[in-house]
Order: structure tokens, then sequence, then C-alpha cells
């Protein structure tokens, strides 16, 4: 199939700061695929490419993000656009986890690929965990730097967050997490229990960082 065919329904080409994990407030450009519930225009790979490039050859950008639901499941799409970029913008890539076979298509355009798990949506124990770490491992075998970032709600408990990191630690060493408090947390700033969370974590993986996730409306992700 030639990549000029290729399409993938997305949501827009935001600009804003990233609100979350590794590159939390570098100023980005966003390529988001669209979700159910959303507006969506149809792209071609040829014409994304087109409009990544007329963007970011007009403001200052730190990174390219593709994000929005299931970024990766159009590794072949992706693969297309980056492909064809003319800027030289690192790409970060955004995802649940649930297309680990995706990374190996994709690493050689990748500067970053970070794990989210929203523990709003999705909890962190089953099938879902195990891909999320499949993801990473294939992410540590491609030599692309990877990051699980943890957005928690205010009733998970530590043991529950330890075992993600024991999890995660066992299958890449150079994974960082960053961990985002709930409301709970946001409100009460660094609360002991967080305090003590993030020390006996550090007993499992020495790359734990600790911080509150950026606000709209001006971040985005």
């Amino acid at each position: 199939m030639a990549t000029s065919v290729l399409t993938a329904a997305l949501a827009g080409l935001p600009s804003g700061i990233q609100a979350q994990g590794v590159w939390q407030g570098r100023r980005q450009l966003f390529v988001r695929f669209a979700g159910e519930a959303e507006t969506a225009t149809m792209y071609r790979a040829d014409a994304l490419a087109r409009e990544v490039d007329r963007v970011a050859s007009r403001a200052a950008f730190h990174s390219l993000c593709v994000t929005g639901r299931d970024a990766m499941g159009s590794a072949e799409f992706l693969d297309a656009v980056l492909g064809m970029l003319e800027s030289k913008l690192p790409v970060m890539v955004d995802t649940d986890g649930q297309r680990p076979e995706a990374v190996g298509v994709l690493a050689p355009r990748l500067g970053l690929v970070q794990v989210t798990l929203d523990t709003e949506s999705a909890g962190l124990d089953g099938p879902a965990i195990d891909r999320a770490i499949q993801t990473l491992q294939a992410a540590a075998e491609s030599s692309v730097e990877h990051a699980l970032c943890l957005v928690l709600r205010d009733d998970v408990n530590d043991g529950q967050i330890l075992r993600v990191v024991e999890r995660a630690h066992a299958g890449s060493d150079a994974v960082a997490i960053i961990l985002h408090p709930g409301p709970e947390g946001e409100r009460t700033a660094l609360a002991r229990r967080w305090a003590l969370l993030v020390e006996q974590a550090m007993t499992v993986h020495p790359d734990i960082r600790l911080t509150f996730r950026l606000p709209g409306p001006a971040a985005l992700r």
C-alpha cells in the first residue's frame, strides 16, 4: 500500500504544555488521535506530514507528542508520517501501552515512549498492566528512552503502586517512573504518605519522580 493513501482519524494538531510525565512543562505540538466522542478529521499520511512541518516551521516547540485514543494503534500510518517529516523535533508517543508490538515498528522514529496509566479508567492489575510492561520492555530492547507515568486516584493503595513499580523495574531497570498524585494529594501538597511512598519505591527502583499534573487549559496531553 502506498504511504500516500494511509489515513487516520485525528482530533487535531493542538499546541500546548505537556501536563504530565518526563517532558512535563515542555511546549509541544500534539498529534492527537480521536476518541469515540471526539470530532475527527481524516488525514492522509502525506497531508499530515506537511501540516506538521508547516506548523513546526512557524513556532518554537520542544518536541512532537503523539497522543490520544489508541495512539499506537495506527503504527503503519505513524511510521509513514514520521518518515516524511522534514522537522527535526524529537518525537514522543504517549500511550496506554496496549500495543507493545508497535514499538519495534516505530522505534527508529522515536525519542521517548511514555506509557501513561490513568487509574481513573484502568486499575493497576490484570492484562492491561502485562501489556504496559511489555511495551516498556520493547522500548528498552529497541534502545528508546522510556517512562511509566502513573496518574493515581486517591483510593489506590501504596501496595498496588509498589507492585507496579516492582514489575516495571523487572521489565527495564532504565525506565523513568513518574507518580502523579490524585486530587487529595494535590490539595494536601506533599503529604507524609507520598514522601514515605517515594522512599519505599526508591528501594526497588532508583528513578522515581513525584510531581503534580499541570492543570488545563494551557496544559494538554
